[in-house]
């Protein structure tokens, strides 16, 4: 039988998923690393994906394709570049893995980018030929997929929807250090803290969050007639749409899915968020459809996983 492993990148683990090459989830494994600059550190990581494969009836030379996401930029060419978040020498990996796996084509994916080839492959986007999915979290991200093929761009930026700019008068500096992002109002910290200001201006207490990602409450709010909380929403809907409407004068794709924590209070924002996309986008683009993405967290390693295998 021919293995897959798709392995998502964090900045204390990795989280691998074993597929068929057919797409079937076999088991998933998760291997504590912390930072994977060191042999010693690679190690950890190919003995734990070799035990995985084994312990589901494979060999190392049976697996035939190793895609990793990461969180940070990666070009066309697969070259991984700034990793603000994660310490990983990416070519001391790349040789681990296939000393490992001597038969197996190996490929990195920004995560994002990732999650939008996991739900081209398996999930709500399978069959569709373009699509955007649509990252809602602590901050905002994006995948695009054209004609099939994963849009990276030439400076592995491609799909970094949360900065479009949608508030040219914002003041309030984004941590890209621009103002106006998508992200500052769209992203589960941009909800919270509009909410926030909500309060204020309504001259009402805000309900107890748990802490400053805390969308959950603020959805849970919007539901019993909260003001402050309907208004914070109907800001993230409008901008939101506002920026998919433009993302579709240039990609055009015919779906986009909402993922990420914040895409979890999907039901309750969908039809906000469709008629702010048909209030701004262009009318040719109208038949769009806005779905959420059903993979949940399982996205990205499906996505390495068919990166790995178009290698």
């Amino acid at each position: 039988m021919a293995y897959v492993l798709g392995i998502d990148v964090g900045g204390t683990s990795i989280k691998a998923g074993l597929f068929s090459d057919e797409g079937q989830l076999l088991a998933v494994s998760k291997v504590p690393t912390g930072s994977l600059v060191s042999e010693a550190a690679f190690a950890q990581v190919t003995e734990g994906l070799k035990k995985l494969v084994h312990n589901n009836g494979g060999d190392p030379e049976d697996v035939v394709a190793v895609g990793l996401d990461v969180p940070g930029p990666v070009d066309e060419k697969g070259e991984v570049g700034l990793l603000p978040n994660v310490m990983l020498d990416p070519s001391g990996l790349k040789a681990a893995l296939l000393r490992a796996f001597p038969e197996a084509k190996l490929a990195f994916v920004n995560d994002a980018n990732a999650a939008a080839l996991g739900e081209l492959w398996q999930g709500t986007a399978r069959g569709a030929k373009s699509m955007v999915l649509v990252a809602l979290g602590t901050g905002v991200g994006g995948g695009i997929v054209c004609d099939g093929k994963l849009v990276a761009g030439a400076f592995g930026a491609g799909g970094e929807i949360g900065h479009i700019t949608v508030n040219r008068d914002e003041t309030l500096v984004c941590g890209c250090g621009r103002c106006g992002c998508l992200e500052q109002y769209a992203s589960a910290k941009g909800i919270v803290r509009i909410y926030k200001e909500e309060c204020e201006f309504e001259n009402q207490e805000p309900v107890k969050l748990d802490g400053p990602t805390d969308t959950l409450s603020v959805f849970n709010a919007a539901r019993e007639g909260d003001k402050a909380a309907e208004a914070a929403i109907a800001q993230m809907t409008d901008y939101l749409g506002f920026a998919l409407s433009i993302i579709s004068t240039v990609i055009d794709p015919e779906l986009y899915l909402i993922g990420g924590g914040v895409g979890e209070g999907f039901d309750f924002f969908a039809d906000q968020l469709r008629a702010s996309f048909h209030e701004h986008c262009f009318a040719p683009s109208a038949s769009a459809r806005i779905l959420p993405a059903s993979l949940g967290n399982q996205a990205a390693m499906y996505g390495s996983a068919y990166q790995a295998l178009q290698a």
